[in-house]
């Protein structure tokens, strides 16, 4: 498979590596200085760039018929447009706050947690995520994925960054320093808490996870979801 790299940092590095592994070929690097792009050659392409470039690289694949994984967060504002145009365009998308396996899994248990603990009006959730210091957008995508998820069985109306209202789940961020990524979900009464915690251990799951959607995708057609390569709808 021929893979292009939107974005060439310690991400698209790592993603590299896996995919020489698994015995693909990466044929282009790309990045803000590129000026044109072969996607006569190109397979799939797996975007880990900046927030702001994240659409106009999603936009140029679709228009060229090339399957895209993103994993760039910061972004989401024009979400609604990339599936509209990937169903125009007939293309094959994938977004995904976090590719790590672990992660979707931890997911899907943040799912189950939140419905069993909707009618427990005594317990108060709040979030916490860890990351490295040149993480450039607060909260995180998987923080606010794992919102979504409490949000879907809660009464909450929203979530918001650091300090909260009683209507919004609250969501602390830290940086520190070659964290790769540790989020917790916690509910807490006065009686005893729950928290659930997924940590990242190296940045490698992430870059897997990529790599297999993108082996997933190619010679599908339509918007799809982690979910959807680990069969978990």
């Amino acid at each position: 498979m021929n893979i292009a790299l939107f974005g060439y940092g310690r991400m698209g590095k790592m993603i590299e590596q896996i995919a020489i592994n698994r015995n693909h070929t990466i044929v282009a690097k790309i990045d803000a200085d590129t000026k044109e792009i072969d996607f006569s050659n190109i397979d799939v392409a797996i975007d880990f760039s900046l927030p702001d470039a994240a659409f106009s690289n999603i936009e140029k694949c679709i228009n060229n018929n090339t399957p895209i994984i993103s994993g760039t967060t910061g972004w989401l504002n024009r979400y609604d447009e990339a599936v509209t145009l990937c169903k125009q365009k007939q293309g094959a998308f994938i977004y995904a706050s976090n590719f790590s396996l672990g992660v979707n899994i931890f997911f899907e248990l943040n799912s189950y947690l939140a419905k069993m603990m909707k009618s427990l009006e005594q317990y108060n959730v709040t979030m916490e995520e860890i990351h490295h210091t040149k993480k450039l957008d607060a909260p995180s995508g998987t923080a606010i994925t794992l919102a979504e998820g409490v949000l879907e069985h809660s009464k909450h109306k929203g979530w918001q960054l650091n300090n909260a209202d009683e209507n919004h789940i609250p969501i602390v961020a830290k940086r520190i320093p070659e964290v790769p990524g540790t989020h917790t979900v916690s509910y807490n009464s006065k009686v005893d808490s729950i928290d659930i915690t997924h940590t990242a251990h190296n940045r490698e799951g992430f870059a897997l996870g990529a790599v297999i959607a993108a082996e997933w995708i190619v010679g599908k057609t339509g918007v799809f979801s982690m979910k959807d390569v680990l069969e978990l709808n």
